[in-house]
């Protein structure tokens, strides 16, 4: 006997209830539901969290803490190691580039991050970067161009 073979004993399974079928069934006419008022009717009864008319649990609690969430900016994160892969030989990258290369989804704001090595000078173009990643690629000559990134709302 495995698992997957078990199952409960007939006699132990409780039947579905069959409303509608009759008055010798116990469940006819009215299906159970009893005469009129709201929870007779299709549709009826009353939505989660209602409390009968009483100030509901999520009213009557505080609001807690502060709702950013409309202007979060979330940057698109890159590392030195795949962009300079991506651009192998070029000593200008701009944020053009990077969204024309599809490296970050087009139009969300750009951060460089510092794994890899930089061996050649490279012009960097992004909204923001690590500092380890603009002192990386100053020391190797090259430049680190910040730009100002606006609030991407959805």
């Amino acid at each position: 006997m495995q698992l997957h073979n078990l199952v409960p004993f007939e006699h132990e399974r409780k039947t579905r209830r069959r409303v509608g079928r009759g008055g010798g069934s116990g469940l006819g006419g009215t299906s159970g539901k009893g005469h009129k008022g709201q929870n007779a009717r299709s549709g009826g009864g009353v939505r989660p969290g209602f409390e009968g008319g009483q100030m509901p649990l999520q009213r009557r609690l505080p609001k807690h803490g502060f709702k950013n969430a409309p202007f979060k900016l979330v940057y698109a994160v890159v590392n030195l190691d795949v962009l300079l892969n991506a651009f192998e030989g070029k000593s200008e990258i701009s944020l053009d580039d990077i969204y024309e290369r599809g490296v970050v989804p087009m139009g969300s704001p750009v951060k460089i991050l510092s794994r890899g090595e930089v061996k050649a000078a490279v012009t960097v173009e992004a909204h923001k970067f690590s500092k380890s990643a603009a002192e990386k690629i100053r020391q190797a000559g090259g430049q680190a161009k910040e730009l100002e990134a606006a609030p991407v709302t959805e």
